[in-house]
């Protein structure tokens, strides 16, 4: 049976090249995102995740064509930038908005579907900043440990109907997040140059910066262990 998958934020980067290894899998696939740019075999319905009205309605249409949600994936996102000091509340809420609220929107929207057919997999989208924090990004790595937080306490909830949940942490992808990143245009004098400086060495020299984190981890896998974190930096237990 062709599996049918739904995809947020899959006009570009991660969410692109998941809805498109959903098709090549064999899955009927469907992407919410405000901009239309399917690739291959992608379906897309136009839908912001922050708007919950329209979630529900493009939820409601995917069930109406196909009868049921097997796979959905919470990837859409954004990150900011800057000294959380100088940083605008309007800022740090949009930042929750998508990241958090609008993953929660879809999810709620797809769930009782699944609960009724019995089954469903839900993957959200977080990052290795949701359990190491990183400093002038921190609304957006609050915005990922809340991910994991909801993930660990949804899937016990859910899982007497066949429902299951993950987060995936990835660390840094070449992809346009970087680029569309939300840079504080606050004076960060005050800081003395850390801020543009701890945000250049993430964006020149992503995978040394993993490394280190990689090392990070492994030292403390020989003072305790209780779960296992995969991600791009490698893997290690926590």
């Amino acid at each position: 049976m062709e599996r049918v998958a739904i995809v947020t934020g899959g006009s570009g980067g991660i969410g692109r090249c998941t809805a498109q290894s959903l098709y090549k899998a064999g899955c009927r696939v469907y992407e919410f995102s405000r901009r239309e740019n399917p690739g291959q075999g992608i379906i897309h319905i136009t839908a912001d995740v922050t708007d919950e009205a329209q979630v529900k309605a493009a939820v409601a249409q995917v069930l109406q064509r196909e009868g049921r949600i097997d796979i959905l994936v919470n990837n859409a996102g954004f990150g900011i930038s800057g000294a959380a000091e100088l940083t605008d509340s309007a800022d740090s809420h949009a930042q929750l908005e998508l990241n958090l609220f609008g993953m929660d929107n879809v999810t709620r929207a797809v769930l009782p579907a699944m609960r009724e057919q019995g089954r469903g997999r839900i993957v959200c989208m977080s990052s290795i900043a949701g359990i190491l924090p990183i400093p002038f990004q921190l609304w957006y790595s609050v915005s990922k440990a809340a991910i994991n937080a909801y993930v660990l306490a949804m899937q016990n909830e859910v899982k007497p109907y066949g429902i299951t949940l993950c987060a995936v942490m990835p660390g840094d992808i070449a992809s346009g997040f970087t680029a569309a990143r939300k840079k504080s245009a606050a004076d960060e004098s005050a800081y003395g140059g850390r801020v543009a400086r701890s945000v250049a060495l993430m964006e020149r020299a992503g995978w040394p910066y993993l490394r280190e984190i990689r090392a990070f981890f492994l030292a403390r896998q020989a003072k305790r262990g209780y779960y296992t974190v995969r991600c791009c930096a490698g893997e290690a237990r926590l």
